[in-house]
């Protein structure tokens, strides 16, 4: 496959005299040309990184794509710019297959005054183009092709199992596979996985267990089996390759635009089938409201280079599409690092809570009471503030509040049993 994108790569650089490179929609370079050249304004900074990193900065990117290329069906012509690193012009030519960019070909611009490729070149380049988007296409598809294998390592037990899934990863993968990659948890996901995801390398459809579903029922006081089955809500797992740790942008932008798909096919006149015919378009601002009035939500992981810690990051995923359904002030879509106590609160409420000192609370007729300790406690037991985030007199509180300690024995002055009470309240909220 390298070898086909270095052929085409130099058949432009024939088409248009002068040394052609070749990107991903990430930046990430693929193949370049060769260069003879003695001006060495011809390999400028920006240019000189991207071949000898194989990828560009963030900020290079942000600059390019400001002039429209991502959204561009032919040749763009970009300016130098000295203060940028860019010292000569570029042709930029859209790598696109269907409609949808899948990378881009770069070539230098001639200087000011000198006559550059001709329309009639410029269509032949296009047309080397389209092939190679083809061949980015084909192998984007490839990655979706590898739902068992990465489905085995979601599933595999600890040990031995899980090392051999791995294993086998890693190899379907090849040199990407120890490349930088983030864990995506969408859930629920009725259907089938999309047959794309820009920016994945891998995605399945991964059937619940253990530990409640993020679409589930939410907060102190739901009712009991409320909402499905944890085994009966199947999540979408996706395994997205990233450019830098600090650069989860993409990353987040690719989760936002799965979010309508599930909303569509849970909500009503869904049709069942998340990866059948959604278009994975729509703003943020759409995502968010069809995933809100749906109870779709989304995890990040943590970022991790390689494969080993791939089974964590994925349970951290997790973790974070239930913490986004238990509190909608963390989004439709949460990143693990972004979950606070939650990030041991999923740990640790892989079934139902069932103290018997807040059993009695957490049933539908005591929600009231719930939620006024819930809030109680998250104002660090100020009376004043959790009267006025309830909307209610002081005295009602304390009345409350007394009623919450004679149905669970719990004495709220005491800090052990405060710290029970508040982690079977957010526990809940889990399962």
């Amino acid at each position: 496959m390298k070898g086909d994108y270095q052929d085409l790569v130099d058949e432009i650089s024939a088409l248009l005299g002068a040394p052609a490179t070749l990107e991903n929609r990430d930046f990430r370079l693929i193949a370049f040309g060769a260069h003879d050249s003695d001006d060495d304004l011809a390999m400028d900074p920006v240019r000189t990184r991207s071949i000898l990193t194989r990828q560009s900065t963030a900020a290079v990117r942000s600059w390019f794509e400001a002039f429209g290329i991502a959204r561009a069906t032919g040749p763009v012509r970009i300016p130098a710019a000295p203060d940028a690193g860019v010292f000569r012009g570029r042709i930029c030519l859209p790598v696109r297959y269907r409609g949808i960019v899948q990378g881009y070909v770069w070539l230098l611009d001639q200087e000011p005054g000198k006559p550059g490729p001709g329309p009639a070149a410029l269509d032949a380049a296009m047309e080397v183009a389209q092939r190679i988007g083809v061949l980015l296409a084909e192998e984007a598809k490839a990655g979706a092709d590898l739902s068992r294998e990465f489905l085995a390592v979601l599933t595999a037990g600890r040990g031995w199992q899980q090392d051999m899934a791995v294993a086998a990863l890693r190899v379907a993968l090849g040199p990407g596979g120890d490349g930088l990659h983030a864990a995506v948890c969408v859930a629920p996901w009725p259907g089938e996985a999309p047959a794309s995801v820009p920016g994945a390398a891998a995605v399945c459809v991964v059937p619940r267990r253990g530990g409640g579903e993020p679409g589930g029922a939410a907060g102190p006081g739901a009712a009991a089996g409320a909402g499905p089955e944890p085994a009966g809500e199947p999540a979408l797992a996706v395994l997205l390759r990233l450019r830098s740790t600090d650069a989860l942008a993409p990353a987040l932008a690719a989760v936002a635009r799965l979010l309508p798909r599930a909303a569509e096919a849970t909500g009503p006149g869904g049709k069942g089938g998340a990866g059948g015919g959604g278009t994975g378009g729509g703003s943020a601002a759409t995502s968010t409201a069809a995933a809100t009035a749906h109870r779709v939500t989304a995890g990040v992981a943590d970022p991790v280079r390689g494969l080993a810690e791939l089974p964590a990051a994925w349970e951290q995923a997790v973790a974070a599409a239930r913490a986004a359904a238990a509190q909608p002030r963390f989004g439709p879509v949460a990143q693990w690092s972004g979950i606070g106590p939650y990030r041991l609160l999923a740990t640790l409420a892989a079934d139902p809570v069932d103290d018997p000192a807040v059993r009695i609370l957490l049933t539908p007729a005591n929600r009231e009471l719930a939620r006024t300790a819930e809030v109680f406690l998250d104002c660090a037991g100020q009376a004043g503030r959790a009267a006025a985030a309830l909307g209610i007199h002081r005295q009602t509180l304390y009345y409350r509040l007394a009623r919450v300690e004679q149905l669970t024995g719990l004495d709220l002055d005491e800090g052990e049993d405060r710290l029970l009470l508040h982690m079977a309240l957010k526990a809940s909220r889990l399962t």
